[in-house]
């Protein structure tokens, strides 16, 4: 073999080996894998033209994973695909003056040779790509499905629009309420299109992450992402009530019959109500706009900004009073209605009440806008210090109403209620009771609901409702690189589904897009090119097309059927799923999950699969991370430089506080954080796999820090990474003889020599380990597991051990290193001659751990004399007590320390010590 580590030539030859033998095509029911199939995935890549070290991070797990499992019997499925539609394609077609197609398929071509040059172990042969036909025409086909149940609809939306560009903008794209692009002032229109009702599978969608007795209960996922599903889909028991109303319309009938509903969780709150705020688009705010044009001109404006319940959270909240009127459902006091820029149409009702005592938001709004604050619940605990009382004691509780002193802890802010400064406790339902609210006084929480309820729905003013924050999915965009939603428009017979076998609608790929709008809308052969189902007459196509997320909801099963162009999946799927192992980004932890869950079940309830999760088990991997270095310009913004060319400078503490660019500038310092393009903090995995190889990316990559946890980039780690791996090179070549000749010399475990037995232990105690923690998905421990094999070869007496021991020990550690460096270790399992007698590494089983071998012929007990540790004595393990008193007598130290004396009782503490009294 070479004397010297040429990752190079090594890696080559490995991949060209893996190349031609096709070693990664995966089939179902291989009779080689006795546990059965193991599908371990990756969320699908965007083809953006690079990897970046998040994805070496991400797929080099996933190999992790597949590698040892397959060595340990299981028949492993590791797929990729592309996740080829979206927004980025277009803004780059805008820039190259490029067709979105042309970009993008280059990108796959040039990403997938990067990973193929990473040493995947990814089935090719189901690759699949979100923008090719083949695979969009299922998502059309099960479009047309969800249409037949309902599932899918049309209605109106309410969307960012951007009237120079003539074109819908995302709501990432509205910046101070102007379009990213133009500048224009953003305008929110009333469009149509179509939505898919997950909100029918709320709660199948809610049980699985919120109830561990669910049969379906997502286990395996981490507690953190359960919750966010969980906080999403937002299951609230509340009651909606109505405020009652006189305002007409034009025509002078009663707007929604007199009636404007809310939803609340707080009823025990309703004696506070002091206004009523509606979204701008209520039909009682535009009945305001008619009336007053000044008034009109102040509610659009309230339009402006984002459509997101997140983006009007940290939004200045901010409204105007419409000068109407509705009435308390209660009492029948007025109360003020408002239009508010925080209340959002598509959720509710588009209605709240507004409690500024109670709730901090509505505090915040009263503040700003000198509204009425009416405190209705107060701390107000009993002379037993039980709070209130019972959850279901509906009676007041007079002693407490008139305690004159509190029991302890008291809330923040101490008793008293201030209209100047909102305090947590205010908004605290468990630990207060109703006051200054008539009938209610003393009620708790529980109780004043119920109450409350009961008197609204006497007045069939209200009732109790459950409701989910959850929103059906609006799936148009208004968007040209999407899969093509398969509809025509007919004149005479409106929008109808394009039939089956005319699917796939294929979308042209010649269309450049250029700011103006969707060039769908421009290109004849397809808006204009089909014809209306029911009556054959010309008809225009839908140019909207479907959200990205449709594509990433079930890529994962198609890999399971590639080919299959008569069905969207077949009875390989039924091999393959669910999935094992789930892995990627916590920023997917909602949306995507929640879309590929809510896919899934579709999928069952249309008879294409027999399961309802697609996820077992998931894994989300920590960020990596980089320093960030910029100089501030003159207009404020930052320019950035990449770290590897500052000459850092520290401060007294020798913390980071700046530096030297190396066109000389000075920058400044922004900490560490995630790597990113805009930062420029990113480091090529083409440059290090160039300078120091695969196989040394990938073991920086996993020994760095745990899977799950963020990953801070460290030069000089990378360059300790390389040097262990030259130094596993140079132990196989420098012992190359004594490995060969035990490889193919015979094996008796009787003969070992003393050095062979007592590195066998510590390799054996070391392997225990680390499979302990391959099961725990701990690589980097496995890892470090792997460092300590090679520093005990390195530090036994090689020429004192029994060749066939080492072999066995070296071999030991070309199977755990394998998985994280498999180039390096597939050369050195064939040039040493492990392949001859035991197959290509791939297919060698994985490493036992030899019980035996963790027992010693010999034991080390500590020597004390009179108490005191003097040194140690070596026995046979299976020593009896009578052996071990006569050595121990026997010692020399002994001898010394008990200055001659005859030991009066010896102690023998089995295993451990041995204690001899003089």
């Amino acid at each position: 073999m070479e004397s010297t580590y040429n990752h190079k030539a090594v890696e080559a030859a490995a991949q060209s080996h893996w190349s031609q033998t096709n070693a990664y095509t995966v089939v179902e029911n291989d009779p080689r894998f006795p546990k059965g199939k193991y599908y371990a995935c990756s969320m699908l890549p965007y083809p953006s033209g690079k990897l970046h070290m998040g994805h070496v991070r991400n797929y080099t797990i996933n190999d992790m994973m597949y590698r040892q499992l397959r060595m340990r019997g299981y028949n492993v499925l590791q797929p990729m695909g592309w996740d080829a539609f979206g927004l980025p394609a277009e803004n780059a077609a805008m820039k190259n003056k490029v067709p979105p197609a042309k970009w993008t398929y280059e990108n796959i071509a040039y990403m997938k040779k990067q990973m193929q040059s990473m040493g995947l172990a990814i089935d090719w042969s189901r690759e699949m790509a979100a923008c090719s036909p083949d695979y969009y025409r299922w998502n059309q086909w099960l479009f047309l499905k969800m249409l037949e149940k309902g599932i899918a609809y049309r209605k109106t939306q309410i969307v960012n629009w951007d009237p120079v560009d003539m074109t819908v903008l995302a709501n990432e794209q509205v910046i101070d309420g102007r379009g990213w692009r133009t500048g224009a002032p953003v305008e929110k229109r009333e469009i149509p299109g179509y939505y898919l009702k997950i909100t029918d599978y709320a709660q199948e969608l809610l049980d699985p992450v919120a109830n561990p007795e669910s049969p379906d209960y997502l286990k395996g996922w981490p507690d953190r992402v359960r919750a966010m599903q969980e906080n999403w889909i937002g299951k609230s028991e509340g009651v909606r009530f109505a405020f009652p109303h006189d305002i007409t319309d034009k025509n002078g009938a009663p707007i929604q019959d007199g009636k404007i509903y809310v939803f609340t969780t707080r009823a025990d709150t309703i004696m506070g109500v002091t206004f009523v705020a509606v979204a701008p688009e209520h039909p009682l705010a535009m009945r305001a706009a008619e009336r007053d044009q000044a008034l009109a001109l102040r509610i659009e404006a309230l339009k402006a900004g984002g459509t997101t319940e997140l983006e009007l959270a940290t939004k200045e909240k901010e409204g105007v009073a419409t000068g109407l009127f509705v009435s308390h459902p209660l009492t029948g006091d007025s109360i003020e209605l408002w239009v508010g820029n925080y209340v959002l149409m598509s959720y509710g009702d588009g209605a709240v009440m507004g409690v500024p005592a109670h709730d901090e938001r509505d505090f915040a709004f009263a503040k700003k806008y000198r509204l009425a604050i009416k405190q209705v619940v107060g701390f107000v605990p009993s002379p037993r210090g039980g709070g209130v009382g019972g959850e279901g004691d509906g009676a007041p509780n007079q002693m407490a109403l008139n305690a004159t002193t509190l029991s302890p802890p008291l809330p923040p802010g101490g008793r008293e209620f201030s209209h100047d400064t909102w305090h947590d406790w205010y908004g605290d339902k468990q630990i207060a009771a109703c006051v200054n609210s008539g009938k209610y006084d003393g009620l708790s929480y529980k109780a004043a609901v119920d109450a409350v309820a009961a008197d609204l729905a006497a007045k069939n003013l209200g009732e109790k409702k459950t409701t989910w924050r959850l929103r059906d999915w609006g799936i148009s965009r208004q968007r040209y690189w999407g899969t093509p939603i398969p509809i025509v428009h007919c004149e005479e017979h409106g929008a109808q589904p394009v039939p089956y076998d005319q699917l796939p609608v294929i979308l042209p790929e010649d269309c450049i897009p250029d700011g103006s709008g969707n060039p769908l809308h421009k290109h004849e052969g397809f808006h204009h090119g089909a014809t209306c189902p029911v009556c054959g007459k010309a008809a225009r196509r839908e140019t909207d097309t479907m959200d990205t997320f449709v594509d990433s909801s079930w890529y994962f099963m198609r890999y399971t059927s590639p080919g299959n162009k008569e069905a969207m999946v077949d009875e390989r799927n039924d091999y393959w799923m669910p999935m094992d192992q789930y892995i990627g980004g916590i920023e997917h932890a909602i949306l995507h999950l929640l879309y590929a869950r809510f896919w899934t079940k579709v999928m069952r309830d249309t008879g294409l699969v027999k399961f309802s999760e697609p996820f077992t088990k998931l894994l989300c991997q920590g960020m990596v991370l980089n320093h960030i270095f910029y100089t501030r310009g003159s207009n404020g913004g930052k320019d950035y430089y990449p770290p590897a060319e500052i000459a850092m400078t520290f401060d007294a503490q020798g913390r980071i506080n700046g530096g030297t660019a190396s066109d000389g500038s000075k920058v400044e310092y922004g900490g560490v954080g995630k790597m990113g393009k805009s930062e420029r903090n990113g480091v090529d995995p083409e440059d290090m796999i160039e300078k120091y190889g695969a196989d040394t990316s990938r073991l920086y990559m996993m020994f760095t820090a745990p899977p799950e946890a963020t990953l801070e980039w460290n030069d000089a780690a990378v360059e300790g990474s390389w040097k262990f791996l030259r130094r596993v090179w140079n132990f196989a070549a420098k012992n190359e003889a004594a490995l060969r000749a035990g490889i193919k010399g015979p094996r008796n475990e009787a003969k070992f020599s003393d050095a062979a037995k007592a590195l066998r232990k510590e390799i054996h105690t070391t392997l225990k380990q680390i499979n302990f923690d391959f099961e725990r998905i701990q690589y980097n421990t496995v890892v470090s597991g792997c460092m300590k094999l090679l520093n005990a070869m390195e530090a036994a007496d090689a020429a004192a051990v029994t060749p066939a021991a080492l072999a066995e020990c070296f071999s030991i550690l070309l199977r755990v290193l394998y998985p994280v460096c498999p180039h390096i270790t597939q050369s050195l399992w064939g040039e040493l001659g492990y392949a001859e007698g035991c197959g290509e590494l791939l297919n060698v089983a994985w490493a036992d751990v030899d019980d035996k071998a963790l027992v010693s012929d010999t034991v080390e007990l500590v020597l004390q004399v009179n108490g005191k540790t003097r040194g140690v004595v070596v026995v046979a393990s299976n020593a009896d007590k009578a052996t071990i008193e006569a050595t121990a007598a026997a010692s020399p130290d002994v001898a010394k320390f008990g200055e001659g004396r005859t030991p009066k009782k010896i102690i023998v503490v089995p295993g451990r010590l041995v204690n001899v009294v003089v």
